[in-house]
């Protein structure tokens, strides 16, 4: 294989702008941090409401957590994510106390060509309860304009808004140690009826309601902490109300320490997802946490499978965009392993590290589209010379390019001709041979 051309330098990593297109695995966001996720499709796009961690300042927050502010951000294809900016900020809003940093977990619903956006905060008229408010918007993306008072007769946090085939419309709710509910007015504002508590769920500690239906059968979904931390259940019933019966569990507790996981549910182009989170990007702090979103499934009987998190997330990624290959769908039992590029801003993301001979990472759903690729870059740094080689579909599949490994030649682009012409969707494996190590690997792209 012809060697093309070596680059070397230290990585440029670019710092984003409030609002632009992201391009991303999981976890999904990586210029700030985000938790809660609400997902929603409107317009034939998939729309996600998070909450907005950001570090405390003295006596500002609760137990670490700080909230000020929301973001919306919308996708087509589950890879590349828009930040549309701020749509409502503690400040915005008369009936919060600014100085709680306490938006926690929102929800969005479009209704009459409306979109309502429900969200908690502690009332500047008593600092010791959390209400729950609304703001109207023409556009999923906003701008979000609050009500004047959040609404009576509701006190907690995570609010979760239902409408049913029949039109009416649910408002779920954490509060108490338990998940209330009630009917809401038609104009989504109001209650129209009485709070009551969701029966058939746990004892122990639960939050973050999230309610969908499928074939008929109604799933309230919810993190519970049966232990130290929360995982993700679901329980089932015929009606939105109750009573629910317990169906079983989404997703388990973290290995890596994140106390939380809020969550959502949604349907998309024939696909279900679940979107959560995770304190990938602030492993030291998991009050700082990041979206993600994984595939998921149902039995023939209804009960859904346990979703395994993945670093790899979802959505097809275009071979001529930078791959980060560290976010793998598979990797060598030895020999590669995943590493900050920074410890000291872990928003520059990761690298794959390969420390041993027979190692690989596998990433799938590569679309090399119709038109020729000819070329591949790799940014990489080596100690040893050898080569890295990309293969196809399999660890032993066709070699799609060999780059040369430079010894000791810092960080760098490195670039070579493609063996073959391919087209369509594929997996990739990259694999080091005849190298000593390590070897380190950031992104590849095809062009």
């Amino acid at each position: 294989m012809r060697l093309l051309k070596i680059f070397t330098f230290l990585p440029v990593f670019f710092i984003l702008s409030e609002i632009g297109t992201l391009y991303a695995q999981n976890p999904l966001i990586k210029h700030m941090f985000t938790a809660d996720p609400s997902a929603r499709v409107f317009k034939k796009r998939v729309y996600v409401f998070p909450s907005h961690d950001i570090p405390c300042g003295d006596g500002q927050g609760f137990i670490g957590f700080c909230m000020a502010d929301y973001h919306v951000f919308s996708s087509e294809d589950l890879s590349n994510w828009t930040d549309h900016g701020i749509i409502l900020k503690q400040n915005d809003v008369a009936w919060v106390d600014s100085t709680t940093y306490s938006m926690w977990a929102p929800d969005c619903i479009s209704r009459n060509g409306k979109y309502y956006f429900y969200f908690p905060a502690v009332s500047n008229e008593n600092p010791r309860k959390r209400r729950i408010g609304v703001a109207v918007s023409d556009n999923p993306e906003g701008p979000y304009m609050p009500q004047p008072s959040f609404i009576k007769n509701v006190e907690g946090i995570d609010p979760n808004v239902f409408i049913d085939r029949d039109g009416k419309a649910y408002l779920y709710w954490s509060g108490f140690r338990s998940i209330r509910v009630a009917r809401l007015n038609k104009n989504m504002l109001e209650l129209d009826s009485g709070p009551q508590i969701i029966e058939g769920l746990p004892e122990k500690f639960k939050e973050g309601p999230y309610l969908f239906e499928r074939k008929g059968v109604y799933y309230m979904t919810f993190p519970y902490v049966p232990e130290k931390s929360e995982r993700l259940e679901y329980t089932i019933a015929d009606n939105p109300m109750g009573p629910f019966h317990y169906g079983g569990v989404i997703m388990d507790e973290s290995p890596t320490g994140c106390w939380t996981n809020h969550h959502s549910v949604i349907e998309y182009k024939g696909q279900w997802y679940l979107f959560y989170h995770h304190n990938d990007l602030s492993p030291n702090f998991d009050k700082n946490r990041s979206i993600r979103v994984d595939s998921l499934f149902f039995n023939a009987d209804g009960t859904i499978r346990k979703v395994t998190p993945s670093l790899r997330g979802v959505g097809i990624s275009p071979a001529n965009q930078k791959i980060q290959v560290d976010r793998y769908s598979s990797i060598s039992n030895e020999g590669a392993a995943i590493d900050y590029l920074d410890t000291l801003n872990r928003q520059m993301g990761w690298k794959i590290v390969f420390t041993q001979p027979n190692a690989w990472v596998g990433y799938n759903c590569v679309d090399f589209g119709k038109k020729s690729i000819s070329e591949v870059n790799v940014m990489l740094k080596s100690l040893s010379e050898g080569n890295l080689e990309i293969r196809l579909d399999h660890v032993n599949g066709a070699l799609l390019a060999s780059i040369y490994l430079e010894p000791d030649s810092g960080w760098g682009i490195v670039s070579a001709e493609m063996e073959q012409i391919i087209s369509g969707i594929h997996n990739i494996y990259i694999v080091p041979d005849r190298a000593e190590y390590p070897v380190e690997v950031d992104w590849i792209q095809f062009e």
